[in-house]
């Protein structure tokens, strides 16, 4: 039977909404500045914007830096460096050095695009060699996940879930339930990169620039933002970010997914657009690289250009921001490395126009571990990482009730502005020969008003009823499907039991799903670790919200709908993806006065201690576990008659009844919430 979807394009127009508005109004306040003042104080409002989207700075620790093997090649040689960035977390990295190169010389950090082999991928491979034939020391590394430092690795040089930006995402929604940002994480890792490079007798520390292509243009650039947060100033004196620079607006209208890293959270929020990422390093020299073919669009390019020329203009610096489009694909070829080459040579001294002839090196030759991998070493991993915080931040809140809860609750979740006033809907035709329990009303609420938001509403009836809700008298059940409420009717046997039953019957289909699942994207993209739910959850936490929030709120706006025809006594029934959002109305809203939740999971820290978790971002709530955790929302809803039915695992996999009661348990829960 064919999928209801009436409503595909729902999620993206609400988002490119929301980002063009702060879009515009972005652009309008950094071409209305005319002085340096007010563009120093615009560095002083980023500094405090990009304090919370980077966190606290990590604490320094030692480096225990030690070369591993040194290869010798005509104009330089290559020293293979393993270095902690964190304890016990190696990172592999190959130095360049010039030969003759007498007393303190230029220096480029290069920093990795997503290239599974990291370093020794060609490209990169290129500009560091080209760099070091003229005459500067450059240090690349290998990223987290990438080259020799997988963390999830299969113990055959590859990865159990798949290398690079799979890895950055598997990663980056487990940190989300911590409050952190994996695009910090690869930030310090550049900082401590960079100590290394600054310790080198052979380094002008005054003279370190800064360059990388795609996932290596997103770091230089979060490089940049991360340091000019955390120390004050960036530390670099020229940086190329390459292949990554557009606007969050072209991105959003052109339906592109980013990384992890490339979605820095609060940072929509304050207003921000991807320019600014790059405006504390002004008015030192800077040039945007990019290509005219590329997925990054070269008009956002162009927009961010322009906005960044007026800023650098306000230091009396215009002419050290430059901007060069090539006109190839996605990369770092040729013409733009030497547009590089000859930017560094202005301001280091040295002669850098052109390319000359490369050699490029097999991976293994540039390995700094035996068996070009880490897990040699018998590393920490990011994983080990995450379940210390997390088993930390369980001891330090403990168990957390009543109106701490509820505040708690209301403040991460930022819920939109709630109408005293019912939603207004549209009555839509009935559907026939779906295979529901009974006949059914269809009903769009227009849950969020200001930006143009839907929840699709069914209510079943034993005849064939095309008008307004028949008005009851409080007893009511409200479903909240796991991916659709049509499939869920058709298909889920709690479900289609209580449709049959005699209390009136309503299903949700809040935004996002079912009706409302987005066509966009990909083809058939939904479930992707790139796909559309992604891509609006990755918005959602740079606009400082989520869409658990927004999904809470649509249930909390179908409660205000049901309520006005008189069904203020409501059972709410979540399955799945539903049974998040359902939990937190159910706590908020004294309407629902009893709770089912099938296949919903157990705690947040079981998803973040657990390597293989599956569970999406959409469900993640944003720096949960600094406050709270699943079972005190499960404590605070016994009064309402919560039952458990069938949780599932961090991996959403059925668990055994005696699992799950061990689970529980764990978590200081009754085992009697199973049903």
């Amino acid at each position: 039977m064919d999928k209801l979807n009436r409503f595909g394009r729902m999620m993206q127009e609400f988002m490119v909404r929301r980002v063009r508005a702060i879009s515009d109004a972005n652009r309008e306040t950094i071409l209305d500045m005319r002085s340096k003042k007010a563009a120093l104080d615009y560095q002083d409002h980023l500094r405090k914007g990009l304090r919370k989207t980077f966190g606290r700075k990590p604490a320094k620790t030692p480096l225990k830096s030690r070369i591993t093997g040194s290869i010798e090649r005509d104009d330089y040689s290559i020293e293979k460096v393993i270095f902690e960035s964190r304890p016990n977390l190696p990172v592999t990295g190959n130095l360049y050095l010039p030969h003759g190169v007498e007393g303190p010389a230029p220096a480029v950090l290069g920093v990795c695009g997503h290239s599974v082999n990291g370093k020794a991928s060609e490209a990169y491979q290129s500009f560091s060699q080209g760099l070091a034939r003229h005459g500067y020391v450059v240090f690349i590394f290998d990223p987290l996940s990438q080259g020799e430092r997988m963390q999830y690795p299969d113990g055959e040089g590859g990865s159990v879930i798949g290398p690079c930006t799979r890895e950055h995402n598997w990663l980056g929604r487990q940190q989300v339930l911590l409050g952190e940002f994996f695009g910090s994480w690869r930030a310090w890792d550049g900082v401590q990169a960079l100590e290394y490079l600054r310790e080198r007798p052979e380094v002008d520390p005054n003279q370190i620039g800064l360059t990388g292509n795609s996932g290596g243009g997103t770091m230089t650039t979060m490089l940049l933002a991360a340091t000019g947060a955390w120390f004050g100033e960036t530390p670099f004196s020229m940086a190329a970010p390459s292949c990554y620079i557009t606007t969050w607006r072209c991105n959003t209208e052109n339906e592109l997914p980013a990384d992890a890293e490339q979605q820095p959270p609060h940072a929509l929020d304050y207003g921000m657009e991807m320019g600014d990422l790059l405006m504390l390093h002004a008015p030192r020299p800077l040039i945007l690289l990019g290509q005219e073919k590329d997925y990054f669009d070269a008009r956002g390019l162009e927009d961010t250009y322009e906005r960044l020329k007026h800023f650098w203009g306000l230091f009396g610096a215009e002419d050290d921001l430059q901007l060069f489009i090539g006109p190839r694909a996605h990369g770092y070829p040729r013409e733009n490395r030497e547009a590089m080459y000859e930017f560094f040579g202005r301001y280091s001294g040295l002669k850098s126009s052109g390319e000359p002839e490369l050699t490029i090196e097999d991976d293994e030759t540039l390995y700094c571990t035996e068996s070009g991998q880490v897990d040699e070493l018998d590393p920490a991993t990011v994983c080990d990482f995450i379940r210390e915080s997390s088993r930390e931040l369980a001891e330090k809140r403990g168990r957390v009730a009543g109106d701490d809860l509820i505040k708690a609750v209301t403040k991460l979740l930022n819920l939109p502005r709630r109408p005293e006033d019912p939603p207004h809907f549209r009555i839509l035709r009935p559907l026939s020969d779906r295979d529901w329990p009974k006949p059914g009303a269809v009903y769009l609420l227009e849950t969020d008003e200001e930006w143009n938001a839907q929840a699709v509403v069914y209510r079943l009836e034993e005849d064939a009823w095309a008008s307004r809700p028949r008005p009851g008298e409080g007893a009511a059940t409200l479903w909240m499907p796991h991916h659709s409420s049509d499939d869920d009717l058709r298909e889920d046997a709690l479900c289609k039991e209580l449709g049959r039953g005699r209390d009136a019957f309503f299903t949700c289909d809040y935004r996002g799903i079912g009706e409302s699942i987005p066509n966009t994207c990909t083809h058939r993209s939904f479930e992707g670790l790139y796909g559309s739910d992604y891509f609006y959850a990755s918005y959602g936490l740079m606009l400082n919200e989520s869409y658990t929030g927004w999904r809470v709120h649509d249930i909390l706006r179908t409660l205000d709908f049901m309520a006005d025809y008189g069904y203020d006594e409501v059972h709410l029934v979540g399955r799945g993806w539903g049974s998040i959002p359902a939990a937190f109305a159910a706590l908020l809203d004294d309407r629902v006065v009893r709770v089912t939740l099938r296949h919903a999971p157990i705690a947040f820290s079981e998803i973040a201690e657990n390597e293989m978790q599956t569970w999406p971002l959409s469900a993640m709530v944003p720096e949960v576990l600094r406050y709270f955790d699943l079972p005190d929302v499960y404590r605070a809803l016994e009064k309402k008659q919560l039952s458990l039915v069938q949780p599932r695992s961090a991996e959403f996999k059925a668990m055994q009844k005696k699992t799950a009661k061990a689970r529980l348990e764990a978590a200081g829960l009754s085992d009697k919430l199973l049903e």
